[in-house]
């Protein structure tokens, strides 16, 4: 299989993307970046793209499963505007030149509480950008949900400091179901998901995503 994927330089995207070039299910995995990241494989194709210019760039997606791991936070976005522009706009464009190009199968990396009514700006965009792709009508659409994420090296102190409060209340017995999740379980996750043959609309929730991660796979 031909995976594409934006999104691989960020902590999700990374692991994703190391998981895919490992994988022999996938013999070409083409990723679409800002700029060129530290990585070599034979499989891998790279495209360095602006993301404003989706013209220049969206005759290029196609293949059989495209990956979208694309977002910032509000902090580095510096404006709820921007980080619309990426958490949405860009990820609905890689997904609408999918569609066109006839990929068949789309995984999405949302977000715990994503909903287009709510109240919360984060949920809010991540339900609309959930609608928006669900719209699209791919053959099959697999959105991954998931709720603090644990990434490797981090540097975001609230992150930080979240996880060990969900961790220690992990071992007192309370909130199992939100404990932190590491970006390489949720990587693998998606790969697996991936190659499970299925048609329709998925939404895996953050209690799923685990078993996910542990599912063995047919190609």
């Amino acid at each position: 299989m031909k995976a594409l994927l934006i999104g691989a330089t960020g902590a999700t995207g990374s692991d994703l993307l190391q998981e895919l070039l490992v994988d022999k299910d996938f013999t070409c995995v083409e990723i679409f970046v800002r700029k060129v990241p530290e990585i070599n494989h034979p499989k891998l194709v790279v495209n360095v793209v602006n993301f404003e210019r989706p013209e220049e760039w969206k005759e290029k997606i196609k293949g059989d499963v495209a990956f979208s791991a694309l977002g910032t936070t509000l902090k580095d976005a510096q404006s709820k505007e921007a980080q619309y522009r990426v958490d949405y706009t860009y990820q609905l464009r890689f997904a609408q030149a999918a569609k066109e190009n006839s990929v068949t199968k789309f995984v999405l990396v949302s977000s715990y509480g994503a909903n287009s009514k709510s109240k919360l700006f984060y949920s809010r965009m991540k339900g609309e950008l959930e609608e928006a792709v669900r719209a699209l009508h791919f053959e099959t659409t697999i959105i991954f949900q998931p709720g603090m994420l644990e990434r490797k090296n981090s540097t975001r102190t609230g992150e930080v400091l979240g996880a060990r409060v969900i961790r220690f209340a992990n071992s007192l017995g309370i909130l199992q179901s939100q404990r932190p999740l590491p970006t390489k379980v949720l990587a693998k996750a998606m790969s697996n998901a991936s190659k499970i043959k299925s048609s329709g609309y998925s939404t895996i929730p953050l209690t799923s995503i685990w078993s996910f991660a542990s599912k063995k796979t047919e190609s």
